[in-house]
């Protein structure tokens, strides 16, 4: 339970890290590409938030449900942000060549 807890922390912590950069970016790709990883991060932190509420906290059947749809959209909101991640990881680095080439 300990460990499911720092992991949900440390997810927020990452969210909140790729957040901030995103804002902060001026390159529209780099945008796409950081907005993708805080999905990741937000997506597991609600899929383990869920987790650890389904295992260490339900006691009700309704409780039950909606831990599993957390679990669930958690999971499939990382999915996502994977499948972003890895398609923008290479217009990123183009872009960010090109600028540095500029320069």
């Amino acid at each position: 339970m300990f460990v499911l807890v720092v992991l949900i922390v440390v997810l927020f912590a990452f969210y909140l890290f790729y957040k901030t950069k995103y804002f902060r970016s001026n390159r529209q790709v780099e945008k796409k590409w950081l907005s993708a990883k805080s999905n990741i991060a937000l997506g597991l932190f609600v899929c383990l938030f869920g987790i650890n509420h389904l295992f260490f906290i339900s006691e009700t059947t309704t409780s039950y449900i909606i831990a599993s749809i957390f679990t669930i959209y958690g999971a499939y909101f990382s999915w996502i942000g994977f499948k972003k991640y890895k398609h923008y990881l290479p217009f990123a680095i183009e872009e960010a060549k090109s600028l540095e080439a500029q320069k």
